[in-house]
């Protein structure tokens, strides 16, 4: 796909994200992987709904602007993500509301932030891994995520929101809203004792789809 073409997808994908409520005002960002080893990425204190292709930025593979307008403050995040995962060639960075409450609450797993609910969460996200409060665009963050080893495409920031990475820009969209449907199951069903998949039906989907489990223990609940 050209160049073009991507500026135009991440304009699309932005706008969707943005109108569905997924991410409010300038909040969010994304980014994109080019063959070159360069990037293109959603500029600074822009709203995802209302992006303009010719402005979004485009970095060298040294993550410098070469065109466009200044790139989003959360660079260190997007480039830990990719410098650890070497199949990532797109990130979605949202504040999506059910994603964040979850990461507030006192109970979850930092390895599991959310338990094996339903069997396209495990498909497309696999699990989601905590990183502790840093103040956004903190460089910090990147040690943080650098420190998870490139195990999880899924992380979630706390008191801040999801960054999820994808082998196409679709699949990063995709991966991140199921994220957000099953924080916001997680939180309906809170306390009620739900029935989460069970360890042979995960083992199954495991075989089956070949979903990548960072360890297959870490979802082994006793519900």
């Amino acid at each position: 796909m050209s160049e073009a073409k991507l500026r135009e997808a991440i304009c699309r994908f932005g706008k969707s994200l943005y109108d569905r409520g997924l991410t409010p005002g300038s909040s969010g960002n994304i980014s994109l992987r080019l063959d070159d080893g360069g990037w293109l990425v959603t500029p600074t204190n822009a709203s995802l709904g209302f992006l303009d292709p010719a402005t979004i930025s485009r970095l060298d593979q040294n993550g410098q602007l070469i065109a466009g307008d200044t790139p989003t403050k959360e660079i260190p995040l997007h480039r830990a993500l990719y410098d650890t995962r070497s199949s990532a060639r797109a990130i979605v960075h949202l504040h999506s509301t059910h994603s964040v409450a979850v990461s507030m609450l006192p109970e979850i797993d930092p390895k599991a932030v959310l338990p094996p609910m339903t069997a396209y969460y495990l498909m497309r996200v696999g699990a989601t891994a905590l990183v502790p409060y840093y103040r956004p665009g903190d460089p910090a963050v990147a040690d943080a995520i650098k420190g998870l080893a490139g195990r999880y495409s899924s992380v979630l920031l706390a008191n801040h929101g999801p960054v999820v990475a994808g082998d196409t820009l679709e699949a990063a969209v995709y991966a991140t809203e199921e994220l957000e449907e099953t924080a916001k199951l997680y939180l309906l069903l809170r306390n009620l004792n739900p029935r989460y998949l069970s360890p042979q039906q995960i083992t199954d989907l495991v075989k089956h789809f070949g979903v990548n489990l960072p360890d297959h223990h870490d979802h082994d609940h006793d519900h």
